[in-house]
């Protein structure tokens, strides 16, 4: 674990050992409210001018970026002004993002000046074969732009003359690993966080992890990283202004031309020029290509992806950033923590390629407070040692001192792995670290991942069973289970007794996936009719009760079915549409009702009946016992004819239930209601 830390104790060991790397993030907000420019770009300026602890340097220096900025930053509301200053005095510097794109008819690259809104600024081949990620997104760089006019000229008569992307000139690695020899973890964790512009003295030690974990997509190279949660929780901040690194790709239509490979033009689309590509708002990306989701797949698992007969590698990391509308407590009851996907990617195999998802519900919403007025390092700086600690890995730790339990299959293993490198990289990035920082990070790991199987579970069913995740102390010999804090809350089916004509049921619903239903029977004088509200189907419902009208006296001879009207409404628990097998369930429920007697605590039924009383064995039982255990049963009841398929049930599952079996519609009632 790591400790808290004392804030001008790490002001005074940033600026001692980082010195001319380190800015006082109080500068950058002051400026940055003033001016729409990222904080790697503001930062870049600070670095040049305010990087001190004196505070009359500091205050020149504020002075002077301000004035750049004033001067040479393009504001699109003055664009036109910047225009005329560039026309008369034949040439002008100024910082704006530049993208560039290749003009086939003259055969020229031409820049578009974002804000300044040239389109067509001729630009030398130098510079595009030098920096490709004009060609991409574009990058934020400090131009030195022309003005010269001629009669009947084609182009446009602005042209780049020099440019300089804003970015470190160079990283010195072996500088930055003596510099972190001089803190502690807990220490280096602070001023990570520091970095990235948050204050953290503000957050629990377990949302420092999370603040961590989002940066591993920039150390790691095809890192895949999701993270869900409520809104105004900073998850797209890092990918969009700490890291001229990444990109943000914000909700909406997308193209594999785009993302992977434009075909025609033989260009390769971001996942080849950025480090990170981030998809903001995941409920809303849209592949405008049928085989987009397919071709992501596979870039996901391999790193690789065909076009044509091309097989393109690329190291980008993926990552999808989205809000959760609901409270998790009950998507973890009713639905699974992926439901905000899009329609197209609810796909187990996609999902399974996440190496972490990260509990955005557990990060506060971001305040005032939140964000530093301490030192930290210069975001540039820092986006410069994430990206050199990508050449690294550090997957081999846990062999030292752990192993991994046989929960884990390989992809499981493979994302541990990766989670567990990513976290040392930023943590230990001098490769010098002792055993508890290692285990620490291996908890963290397997819990990211267990939270992926765990909603895979809930998607794809019994193939997915082994969420039991653990690792084995070589040295203590002792094995550890890892769980998740969100699983362990509240469960569908309560505990104690339910009302008389209440009971929960398991079928398979519209979506070929078993989900948990309650059936909830109101009786009351009348004359033997019965109505239905809810998600029940009515045939099922009308089969039950005829059965019921004629074989009431079998059960006991007080019910006067024809004396009662009955109400049965139906509850989805678990968002898997009309139950397919509910015949059988509401016959019981409805002796149940009309003799005023409930069944047994935690019970679920299972099986269906026809018209004439045949009792239908269960459908996937497998799949159907491990929803009756993820919703709370403790009771099972089984048709005698599902025995058969109780060896496909794994043994510690089946062991959990107390069941038993019946033979007959009469009999299920009999043991649903505790009646030998």
């Amino acid at each position: 674990m790591t400790e808290n830390v004392d804030t001008s104790r790490l002001d005074r060991l940033l600026t001692t050992h980082f010195a001319g790397k380190v800015v006082r993030k109080d500068l950058t907000k002051l400026i940055k409210e003033g001016a729409n420019v990222p904080v790697y770009v503001l930062e870049y300026l600070l670095g040049m001018y305010c990087a001190s602890d004196d505070e009359a340097t500091i205050q020149n220096g504020m002075t002077m970026v301000k004035r750049i900025l004033a001067e040479n930053y393009v504001r699109p509301d003055e664009a036109e002004k910047i225009k005329s200053k560039v026309r008369e005095s034949g040439s002008y510097k100024v910082i704006d993002k530049v993208s560039v794109k290749l003009n086939e008819k003259r055969d020229v690259y031409e820049a578009l000046l974002s804000n300044l809104g040239v389109k067509n600024a001729e630009i030398s081949d130098a510079f595009v074969r030098q920096f490709e990620k004009l060609l991409v997104g574009g990058i934020w760089c400090i131009v030195t732009l022309n003005y010269q006019f001629e009669e009947n000229q084609r182009g446009s008569p602005f042209t780049v003359t020099d440019l300089k992307p804003i970015q470190m000139p160079n990283m010195d690695m072996e500088g930055l690993f003596e510099g972190r020899r001089a803190f502690t973890e807990g220490e280096w964790i602070d001023a990570l966080i520091r970095s990235t512009g948050m204050e953290p003295a503000c957050f629990k030690e377990r949302v420092k992890w999370h603040l961590l974990a989002r940066m591993i997509p920039l150390v790691e190279n095809n890192y895949n990283f999701c993270e869900l949660g409520p809104r105004g929780t900073g998850k797209s901040h890092i990918y969009k202004e700490i890291s001229p690194n990444s990109i943000l790709v914000s909700g909406g239509q997308t193209t594999v031309a785009n993302l992977f490979y434009n075909m025609s033009a033989r260009k390769v689309g971001l996942v080849g020029l950025w480090d990170t590509v981030a998809f903001d708002e995941v409920a809303g990306i849209n592949f405008k290509d049928h085989d987009g989701v397919q071709i992501m797949k596979d870039y996901m698992a391999s790193g690789s992806f065909s076009r044509g007969r091309e097989a393109i590698n690329a190291n980008a990391s993926m990552v999808f950033v989205g809000n959760i509308n609901q409270s998790v407590e009950s998507l973890v009851k009713t639905s699974h923590l992926l439901a905000p996907f899009p329609e197209a990617m609810i796909d187990s195999a996609f999902f399974d390629r996440f190496h972490a998802y990260v509990p955005g519900w557990e990060i506060p919403k971001m305040r005032p407070e939140f964000f530093t007025n301490q030192y930290g390092l210069i975001v540039d700086y820092l986006a410069e040692y994430l990206r050199e600690m990508r050449k690294r890995n550090f997957a081999d730790a846990i062999d030292r001192w752990f192993k991994l339990g046989n929960n884990l299959n390989q992809r499981d293993t493979i994302a541990v792995r990766r989670t567990v490198s990513g976290l040392l990289k930023l943590i230990c990035p001098h490769g010098e670290y002792g055993k508890e920082i290692v285990r620490h990070c291996l908890e963290y790991a397997l819990e990211t991942r267990r939270r992926v199987k765990e909603q895979l579970k809930k998607i794809g069913g019994m193939e997915f069973y082994d969420v039991h995740f653990s690792y084995i102390d070589l040295e203590a010999g002792e094995e550890r289970f890892v769980t998740v804090p969100e699983q362990s809350g509240g469960t569908l089916i309560p505990e104690g007794r339910l009302n008389p004509g209440t009971l929960h049921t398991i079928s398979l619903g519209d979506t070929e996936m078993p989900g948990t239903y309650r059936i909830e029977i109101q009786t009351i004088a009348g004359s033997g009719k019965v109505s239905t509200s809810g998600v029940a189907p009515r045939e099922a419902v009308k089969v039950a009760f005829d059965y019921f009208k004629a074989n009431a006296g079998r059960v006991s001879a007080s019910i006067k079915a024809g004396e009662h009207d009955f109400h049965l409404h139906l509850v989805e628990l678990q968002r898997s549409g009309s139950p397919k097998a509910l015949t059988l369930a509401s016959f019981i429920a409805l002796c149940s009702g009309a003799l005023a007697k409930p069944v047994q605590s935690q019970m679920v039924i299972m099986g269906d009946m026809s018209l004439g009383g045949t009792v239908v064995q269960v459908r996937n039982l497998a799949e159907s016992l491990q929803v009756a255990f993820d919703a709370g049963a403790k009771r099972i009841l089984l048709p005698m004819s599902s025995v058969t398929d109780i060896a496909t049930v794994p043994g510690e599952l089946f062991a959990k239930f107390q069941t038993s079996f019946y033979s007959d519609p009469v009999d299920a009632v009999f043991k649903a209601l505790g009646v030998e």
